[in-house]
């Protein structure tokens, strides 16, 4: 009692500087031992959580690999599928749970095909898992609509059509580019008719993922692809000529020669380009007649045409730009010239009063 009692005294006799600092020290000593002890509880918590995850995932695992094997018709339910929908519906009704049954189904989807696939969207209808999904679509917050989007996507629910083309329109990029993959991965190119009137830029991310996903059915007829050619949204345009190039439309070349003198340089280069694919003879003349007035790119991608198009009447355009200033107009003029004369290639190589560069030579005389 006397020593607290001096402690007290000797406390109170500190300057004021001193006992701010000791008090700031208790204080933050005590915060310390606190959030140590929350720490720990709180890792135990996220343990816990885990290992519960973990058992319901095996768990669920075990009756749905059940489910999808006990019957042989993925249209008719047996009463051992009917008691396991009954058993998870109680589960489905915790949004953790829930979150665990969606995450193996998409394992399962994964692994099986045909019939199986179909035994899947069957417990995904019966469970009232769509209607969870059909809810995030109703959400005010973008990321859940999103995320809804891309459920229904997963699980091929065509049926959910009219309630996700709305959203074509998003103002979102993120809620418009699962719409439109949504539309794709179900309706094939059908599905690509929002490009009808898109106003806003088809992402090169959301092109490319759009192009793999048509590329995955073989069995299948490319839609006409003319009015996307002569769209007013310029990454729409870019979309139609890799799909003309992809898919050789032949029958568009016509619409790919006008886009040569389309204001945007991007869509006059990628129109060589696909020009030069479809053997598009018509072009070259024009590109070589207005050569002069065309960019650097677009002369180097005429050149990649002219390569796969040149004749021996052509040789004088070539020899002319062998001295061009872009390296890769040289290399290609070099290539091109031996391949129509190749007397004439062997003399600028052996020329000693060619300024040529002698290991551009080289290369193309090797190959």
């Amino acid at each position: 009692m006397i020593n607290s009692q001096y402690s007290i005294d000797y406390f109170n006799e500190l300057p004021l500087i001193i006992k701010v600092v000791w008090v700031f020290s208790f204080v933050l000593f005590l915060t310390i031992i606190l959030l140590t002890i929350y720490l720990k509880i709180f890792r135990s918590y996220l343990r816990k959580k885990d290992q519960e995850k973990v058992k319901f995932k095996t768990e669920y695992e075990g009756l749905l690999v059940t489910y999808l094997y006990s019957s042989s018709d993925p249209r008719k339910l047996n009463p051992e599928q009917e008691a396991i929908i009954l058993q998870l519906q109680n589960s489905l009704k915790s949004a953790s749970e829930r979150k665990i049954i969606i995450s193996v189904l998409y394992n399962l989807m994964n692994e099986v095909s045909g019939e199986m696939s179909e035994s899947i969207k069957t417990f995904y209808y019966k469970t009232g898992l769509i209607d969870y999904a059909l809810a995030k679509l109703k959400n005010k917050n973008w990321y859940t609509i999103a995320k809804g989007i891309g459920e229904l996507t997963r699980f091929n629910i065509v049926e959910a059509h009219d309630h996700i083309s709305k959203f074509i329109k998003h103002p979102r990029n993120e809620v418009r580019n699962a719409t439109q993959l949504y539309l794709v991965n179900l309706f094939r190119f059908n599905g690509l008719h929002f490009l009808d009137d898109l106003n806003v830029p088809l992402s090169e991310w959301v092109q490319v993922q759009l192009l793999e996903t048509l590329q995955k059915f073989d069995d299948q007829q490319i839609c006409n692809i003319q009015p996307w050619l002569k769209s007013t949204n310029n990454t729409v345009i870019l979309f139609a000529l890799k799909l003309a190039q992809i898919y050789n439309q032949f029958e568009v070349k016509d619409s790919l020669i006008e886009l040569l003198s389309h204001s945007n340089k991007e869509i006059r280069v990628k129109a060589i380009d696909v020009l030069s694919h479809l053997y598009g003879i018509e072009a070259k003349e024009i590109l070589k007649t207005n050569f002069n007035e065309l960019s650097l790119e677009e002369q180097i991608s005429f050149f990649g045409l002219l390569e796969k198009l040149v004749v021996p009447s052509d040789e004088p355009f070539v020899e002319k730009h062998l001295f061009h200033k872009n390296f890769e107009i040289q290399l290609l003029a070099l290539k091109i010239l031996k391949s129509i004369n190749v007397d004439k290639f062997k003399w600028l190589s052996n020329s000693a009063k060619t300024n040529y560069n002698s290991e551009m030579i080289e290369y193309v005389n090797n190959i």
